[in-house]
């Protein structure tokens, strides 16, 4: 990659917070990989209209190899700033579920994230100067009823973001967590959870989600929860506690649940 000026890798790119992350990163004169376990020929098209070197890498983010090959896109290049967005969300009882669904769900969102930040991180406290990004997720805070795996992910996430930016707190590299809520994205119907009322409630905007967490970012604040109502979900699962918070995540995410909603609507 032959680009002359800042670098930034983005992964989860090819569409929701991922993508406008990309964009802001553009905005700001990155050049920029993008990645994603699903086309990008979209998304790269838009981000080049920034005027930004583009390069694209579908790759399987939950693999070692997969990493490394997002790696080696940047052709020896130094990395400025790491996205690591990409995840991957999966709904309905845990006992139903697939044991290579839900394993797929912990090697993206943990085991491939994780690598990822490490070979990054190594080489900017090598020439202490660089910014690391990592989409956690409210989720992390509560015990998610229906979600068991995906939630489970998330609150690795959120403590390993949290524990790295404190072993880095000497450095010139930041590390900040983004933790959004419900968003408006292809998360519920890839995670199957379009029957749920969490699927089919009103979400936040990515656009405004990724701006909470590119702002933050840029101050190297160590986290950033976007919106008031996740904050007071976030506090209450906190003070009442893990069963609470199972029940609560419940009423959201159990199958059938936004026909319910729809029953007992009294308009």
């Amino acid at each position: 990659m032959a680009g002359t000026g800042r670098l930034a890798i983005v992964t989860g790119a090819s569409s929701g917070i991922g993508l406008e992350l990309a964009r802001l990163a553009a905005g700001d004169g990155y050049d920029l990989i993008v990645a994603a376990d699903t086309p990008l020929i979209d998304a790269s098209r838009e981000l080049e209209a920034y005027g930004v070197e583009i390069r694209n890498v579908e790759t399987d983010l939950s693999t070692f190899p997969g990493v490394d090959r997002l790696l080696d896109a940047a052709g020896g290049r130094e990395i400025d700033l790491l996205v690591a967005n990409a995840g991957h969300g999966l709904g309905r009882a845990f006992l139903d579920q697939d044991p290579a669904e839900w394993r797929h769900v912990i090697d993206t969102n943990v085991t491939g994230t994780v690598y990822l930040v490490q070979q990054v991180a190594r080489a900017m406290v090598a020439r202490n100067e660089g910014r690391i990004l990592i989409t956690g997720s409210i989720a992390g805070h509560m015990a998610g009823a229906f979600q068991a795996v995906y939630n489970g992910s998330k609150a690795f996430i959120d403590s390993f973001a949290d524990a790295l930016g404190n072993e880095l707190k000497d450095s010139e590299v930041t590390v900040t967590c983004l933790k959004p809520g419900a968003t408006d994205t292809r998360f519920f119907e890839r995670a199957d959870l379009k029957d749920t009322k969490v699927g089919t409630m009103k979400k936040d905007d990515p656009a405004d989600v990724a701006r909470t967490g590119w702002d933050a970012m840029k101050k190297g604040e160590r986290s950033a929860i976007h919106g008031v109502h996740n904050k007071l979900q976030v506090a209450a699962a906190q003070v009442l506690g893990g069963g609470f918070a199972a029940e609560m995540h419940r009423h959201m995410a159990e199958p059938g649940t936004a026909q319910k909603e729809d029953k007992s609507d009294p308009r």
